[in-house]
């Protein structure tokens, strides 16, 4: 391919990607933006591997149509409360690749800089190093947190910030002395750099509570992307370095966004310790007093059939007891019957950014009845009824009430201001971030307990279609 064609292809491809984001931002145009993104990505794979500076096809073929193959099973079978698993394991394969890149334009023979260039060149192939290992080792343990393979406890050691400090400042180090290096020389000092980062990766994600993965998760998309656009100064590759560009910085906004919404500062994210892990049985809201109420499936069912405004509001339970498609033909119903049906999304709800509004999506609830927290908070003092289905530390009163609670000051659902609420859970076991939730005991709380799966169905058998 001429390079006039391939620089086209890489524009094009460039524009692809900012509308991709562009139409992933909204649930309506969500099809359109990935399909977007899934094109450019077809152009540049193209342009770059009919390129002039790529040989090798006998071994870049296959090695495309494997990866191909692996990436369409995957997409396939997966379900969607694997999918924040699969996006952290994905970031993994882009750390492992910026790492591996690295170190092929460090050994590459043909490579010949000499003085600033040189320079400059192993800053890129440092830093993309750097940027890679942390991003591999730390969404591999996101992989086992969100999974549930790996507790979601922060792992408090002694010092552990210093650990951190003294890690980075290693590396700080050993990335002098890989640039004072003659030719290969300077091999040593880049490995052990990259297993000081691996390490890194593995204590900055472990130190990470269970309520903050969601966060985490956004961050690692942000590493990845900068990670990527290390690797397109490394092969001065245009499109890539655009790419990384791209996701990084929305993956920066992204987390900001999300840690605004969990009234927590990004630092406060990376230092950890939110978060214990759920399964303790809440018991200082009992001790206060509070009693706990059960409801059955088909008062559930008169409840929602003689109320006028129902909100609903989906948790990763929801996800976990595939009960989104129940859910949607109820509120088809209710909406038959003129009862007014929304959603209510928390912006950290389930356990990825916009991990709800995927579910409801894929159970075509229409896009128009699902809403933010900020557009429908204000409604629940007029709503009658209140449906919290898997939902927990998103719906907790502590973070209003309690000064003393680790989630004091997190914007939160304020469900409790209902006429009546509605709380689908298999226990009264605390939430994912292992805090307890007083809104249990309040007096218009009612608890449907059993799997989210089968107390829905229960509802669903008792409202006529």
């Amino acid at each position: 391919m001429a390079n006039g064609l391939m620089t086209v292809s890489y524009i094009a491809a460039a524009i692809l990607f900012i509308l991709s984001l562009g139409g992933l931002s909204r649930q309506d145009t969500a099809r359109r933006g990935n399909f977007y993104g899934a094109l450019g990505m077809g152009i540049a794979i193209l342009a770059t591997i009919t390129g002039g500076g790529v040989t090798g096809y006998a071994l870049l073929l296959p090695a495309i149509a494997i990866g191909a193959m692996v990436g369409w099973a995957l997409a396939v079978r997966v379900e969607m409360t694997q999918m924040p698993e699969l996006v952290a394991s994905l970031h993994s394969f882009v750390g492992l690749a910026a790492t591996l890149v690295g170190y092929a334009s460090y050994l590459d023979p043909n490579a010949h800089f000499t003085g600033a260039e040189k320079s400059i060149h192993e800053v890129e192939i440092f830093l993309g190093i750097f940027i890679g290992a942390i991003t591999f080792t730390g969404s591999i343990i996101a992989f086992g947190k969100l999974r549930g393979s790996i507790s979601g406890k922060p792992l408090m050691l002694p010092a552990r910030h210093w650990l951190n400090l003294a890690g980075i400042l290693a590396s700080l180090y050993l990335g002098g002395q890989f640039l004072a290096a003659e030719g290969s020389s300077g091999l040593l000092s880049l490995v052990l750099m990259t297993v000081i980062a691996l390490l890194i990766g593995v204590h900055l994600v472990m130190g990470i509570g269970g309520a903050d993965m969601p966060v985490v998760v956004s961050m690692l998309n942000s590493y990845s992307g900068w990670a990527a656009a290390a690797t397109g100064f490394m092969l001065s590759n245009d499109l890539l370095i655009v790419t990384g560009a791209l996701v990084g910085s929305s993956g920066a906004i992204l987390s900001y966004i999300m840690c605004r919404a969990m009234n927590r500062s990004f630092v406060s994210v990376i230092l950890g310790g939110f978060g214990t892990g759920g399964g303790s049985t809440s018991s200082s809201a009992a001790a206060s007093g509070g009693e706990v109420v059960s409801i059955s499936a088909d008062e559930t069912a008169q409840l929602l059939t003689d109320a006028k405004e129902v909100i609903i509001v989906p948790g990763y339970g929801m996800a976990v007891a595939q009960a989104q498609g129940v859910i949607s033909e109820i509120t088809r119903r209710l909406r038959a019957k003129g009862v007014k049906v929304r959603f209510a999304i928390h912006p950290v709800a389930g356990r990825l950014p916009g991990h709800m509004n995927v579910l409801l999506a894929e159970a075509k609830v229409p896009y128009d009845i699902v809403l933010e927290m900020d557009e429908i908070n204000a409604d629940f003092p007029d709503t009658d009824a209140v449906l919290v289905v898997g939902a927990n530390d998103i719906v907790n009163p502590s973070a209003q009430e309690d000064p003393g609670s680790p989630i004091a000051g997190m914007p939160v659902l304020e469900v409790w201001k209902a006429r009546t609420v509605v709380v689908f859970k298999r226990s009264m076991a605390t939430g994912y971030a292992g805090v307890e939730n007083p809104l249990f005991y309040k007096e218009n709380t009612r608890m449907l307990f059993g799997d989210a799966k089968k107390s829905v169905d229960g509802i669903l058998a008792h409202i006529p279609s």
